[in-house]
């Protein structure tokens, strides 16, 4: 129970992401998300549009593995999107912003340690 609350909840924060890179990119709580300028925003939209959609893959495969049962059914689909989620938030991390470690990577970990414990 608590992975799949956990993988919905990664789910959700990867919906969120997709909505701040594609719609709100370059409106001010797009660009205070990310600490980027209107100029900057502007001229990264369409980078920031196809990141954005990535998210969304990420965010649907999530929940496919949730609705599913990440014990169950979903395990398979659980396990690939988690581990694309910390790849994705460990090398954002090491090359991006430091921030991303944190937002991304370990919530996708303590999903998959939540996962290894049966829980």
């Amino acid at each position: 129970m608590l992975t799949t609350i956990l993988i919905a909840l990664i789910a959700a924060l990867h919906l969120w992401i997709l909505v701040l890179e594609m719609v709100l990119w370059t409106h001010p709580a797009g660009r205070r998300a990310f600490g980027t300028s209107a100029d900057f925003a502007e001229a990264t939209k369409v980078l920031a549009a196809n990141q954005g959609l990535y998210n969304g893959f990420l965010a649907a495969g999530l929940a496919w593995a949730a609705i599913a049962g990440p014990m169950g059914a979903g395990q398979g689909p659980a396990l690939f999107f988690l581990i694309c989620v910390l790849v994705a938030g460990v090398y954002g991390g090491l090359t991006a912003n430091r921030r991303i470690l944190a937002v991304q990577a370990a919530p996708a970990a303590l999903a998959l340690a939540s996962w290894m414990a049966g829980l």
